[in-house]
């Protein structure tokens, strides 16, 4: 008489047959390449005259005069301010005729750039949280 075969094959991993549980899972660590790409976008954003460009292309769209005339920068400047920003796929170009036009799109940077001003004060000193909800004071706080 044969012996039946195990119902757990012995060359399976036991993380094969996860376990159920009740516990929240730990999110993803963010790999190497990912690393490397948020902080060469926190790079590009660290110049403050191309991240008030962002901020102004992320409430609509602009040519390079207004944007120039805005930040306070000559046109051949603010074009290489641009030409970075668009070769890192922060900004977006439209032409239309002869002239070209720069927007934000990315839901992501968009959501960034709204909540880096949220959290800054117009004097430059970090805003005030807002008091917790009672229903996120029940939550642990991070480490």
């Amino acid at each position: 008489m044969t012996t039946p075969p195990s119902p757990t094959p012995e060359h399976l991993a036991p993380a094969a047959y996860p376990v159920a549980s009740d516990e929240p899972t730990e999110p993803a660590e963010p790999t190497e390449l990912q690393l490397a790409a948020a902080a060469n976008t926190f790079a590009l954003l660290a110049s403050p005259h191309r991240l008030h460009l962002v901020q102004l292309m992320s409430t609509g769209r602009y040519d390079v005069g207004t944007l120039a005339a805005r930040v306070g920068l000559s046109l051949p400047t603010t074009s290489q301010h641009l030409s970075k920003l668009r070769l890192a796929g922060v900004a977006a170009a439209t032409r239309e005729g002869r002239h070209t036009y720069y927007t934000v799109e990315d839901p992501h940077l968009l959501a960034l750039v709204e909540q880096i001003f949220a959290h800054i004060a117009p004097d430059g000193t970090l805003a005030p949280d807002e008091p917790p909800s009672p229903s996120t004071s029940a939550k642990e706080p991070r480490a």
